[in-house]
């Protein structure tokens, strides 16, 4: 990371979620100033006002309805930043959340960093603190891979070029998309936690994890039986210290 203030493309998917507001009021409180909020309305019906007093604070982008990794897509996409942040419409960053992970970012060499997290309800209490999966060496990661997507996307901070390499969210993918994605990394780029909760996730009754709990894990399987000998090689190679391309 060459710039030591790199400019954050924050990116917020939105769809017919009452939320959304906490969400940008929480990157518009980042102790890190340089960012870049972009709200992407995958064409919702309700809730659309709740935006208007942040119109002007934010980039909006309006499209029809396609399903998350849709909308990430076309945020990344549209993105001027060198480094860019997903934020879900029902989650809140805490303050510091930006500034501690680059500054994490540029101390360690890592492509991508995600941290640990809270949990709060509806009424955005702290309910459960410190709930992450924290995987502190490459091997372990790689194995949880196999079994389970260790990382909470609104954790994330990566470099935008990663894309370039890895490609996009896979747009057939209605609920998973972000294991998918993570895979992919994991076999390129340097991939680091920093055990501190930067996140307060909304469990509520409204969200896709609890609505359609059958067909993520349909997905998930889908994704494990896809990977299932690519990861294999991964942990083959770092258990044996190989350099070479593993894939």
């Amino acid at each position: 990371m060459e710039n030591s203030h790199p400019l954050i493309s924050v990116v917020i998917p939105f769809y017919n979620c009452a939320y959304v507001d906490q969400a940008i009021q929480s990157v518009l409180r980042q102790t890190y100033r340089k960012f870049e909020i972009i709200v992407v309305d995958d064409g919702s019906s309700e809730h659309k006002t709740i935006l208007n007093p942040f119109l002007n604070q934010i980039r909006y982008i309006s499209k029809e309805n396609g399903g998350t990794a849709t909308a990430l897509n076309t945020g990344i996409q549209s993105a001027r930043g060198e480094l860019v942040a997903w934020l879900s419409s029902d989650d809140i960053f805490l303050p510091e959340k930006l500034y501690k992970q680059v500054t994490f970012m540029r101390t360690t060499g890592a492509d991508m960093v995600y941290s640990n997290f809270n949990l709060i309800d509806e009424t955005s209490q702290v309910y459960k603190k410190d709930v992450g999966l924290i995987l502190d060496h490459r091997i372990d990661f790689l194995k949880q891979l196999q079994k389970s997507c260790p990382v909470n996307g609104s954790t994330v901070l990566l470099k935008r070029d990663l894309f370039t390499t890895v490609g996009w969210f896979d747009e057939t993918l209605k609920y998973t998309q972000d294991y998918d994605m993570w895979i992919r990394m994991a076999a390129k780029f340097k991939m680091n936690v920093l055990n501190e909760s930067l996140l307060n996730y909304r469990i509520h009754d409204k969200m896709g994890s609890k609505k359609y709990l059958k067909e993520q894990w349909e997905e998930i399987r889908m994704i494990q039986q896809k990977y299932k000998g690519m990861l294999a090689r991964l942990i083959h190679c770092e258990e044996n210290g190989i350099n070479g391309d593993c894939e």
